[in-house]
């Protein structure tokens, strides 16, 4: 399978805004930072440069692993001596780029966010068309466990398609027996999730959620959710959503109780945080690449 030169152009001018909106808030971050001013300004920046967001941007904080973003009127804070994730999802035209970084604020774990870089890197330079998953995993395990760190187990990269930012194929992060095969044509973002020898490894899910997606449409009695749910799918369709970009659109007491009501009848579903089972602190690092039958394009 071969790329069309429009679509490819699309992805590659959405890797470009996402690279250049990840180097600029990484020199940004520190500690006392409201994490809303991140989310803000990556979205703010990711739309000035041409781009939309993919999805929230996630700021994901020591043990926290993934899937933060400031619900409305988020008043936390970077803390000293933080890892800080920042993962950034940009589409043009559906066509995604999703690209994460660590930011160390002298904390002492420095050696995460290089295990992370390192894997990174071992992958982006190994994956081929034709190449079997599970070798994958197994190139980001051993690169991790050199820095003598461990990947997190049950998070994974994953396959990437049109205003699909997971597409149906994983990337897992560790020795695994799986059949799948990479084919040209694809687009995978790839992301090892490092955390210390001494952790579990594994993430589990918080009760907090702050960020959706559009699941289904069903005949819905409430007219006020049957709005809010037209809204939802016109503006992200099947990309997921922050609840606080809603409420900048339309006024939270006239629709917060649908949105609750589209959550409970399923027509919308949430992403839980995820949080290392330990607690102990994480580092990402992300691409994302595209795979053609002679070569492979990191877009980001």
């Amino acid at each position: 399978m071969t790329f069309a030169e429009e679509v490819l152009k699309k992805y590659l001018q959405a890797g470009e805004i996402a690279s250049r909106v990840r180097e600029e808030i990484a020199g940004q971050i520190h500690a006392g930072m409201p994490i809303i001013e991140i989310c803000e300004k990556v979205e703010e920046l990711t739309m000035k440069l041409g781009g939309k967001p993919a999805f929230p941007c996630n700021v994901s904080i020591n043990e926290v692993a993934a899937h933060y973003t400031s619900p409305p009127g988020d008043s936390r804070q970077v803390p000293n001596k933080a890892l800080v994730k920042v993962d950034i999802g940009v589409h043009v035209d559906g066509y995604i780029a999703d690209t994460a970084v660590t930011v160390n604020l002298e904390s002492e774990h420095e050696v995460l966010v290089q295990a992370a870089e390192a894997a990174l890197k071992r992958a982006l330079d190994s994956i081929h068309a034709g190449m079997r998953i599970g070798k994958l995993g197994t190139l980001i395990e051993r690169t991790i466990k050199l820095y003598g760190c461990k990947p997190i187990s049950n998070l994974t990269g994953h396959s990437i398609d049109r205003y699909r930012i997971h597409a149906g194929k994983s990337l897992p992060n560790v020795s695994h027996l799986f059949s799948g095969t990479i084919s040209a044509g694809e687009v995978y973002a790839i992301e090892p999730f490092t955390t210390l020898k001494a952790a579990r490894g594994r993430v589990r899910e918080a009760k907090e959620c702050t960020i959706f997606r559009f699941l289904r449409r069903k005949s819905l009695k409430d007219a006020r959710a049957s709005t809010l749910l037209d809204f939802i799918f016109k503006n992200y369709r099947t990309l997921p959503f922050a609840e606080r970009w809603l409420w900048k659109r339309l006024s939270p007491n006239k629709y917060s109780g649908a949105f609750k009501r589209l959550l409970a009848s399923g027509c919308i579903m949430a992403y839980p945080v995820f949080v290392e089972e330990s607690n102990m602190p994480v580092a990402q690092a992300e691409h994302t690449v595209i795979v053609l039958e002679n070569e492979c394009i990191v877009i980001t």
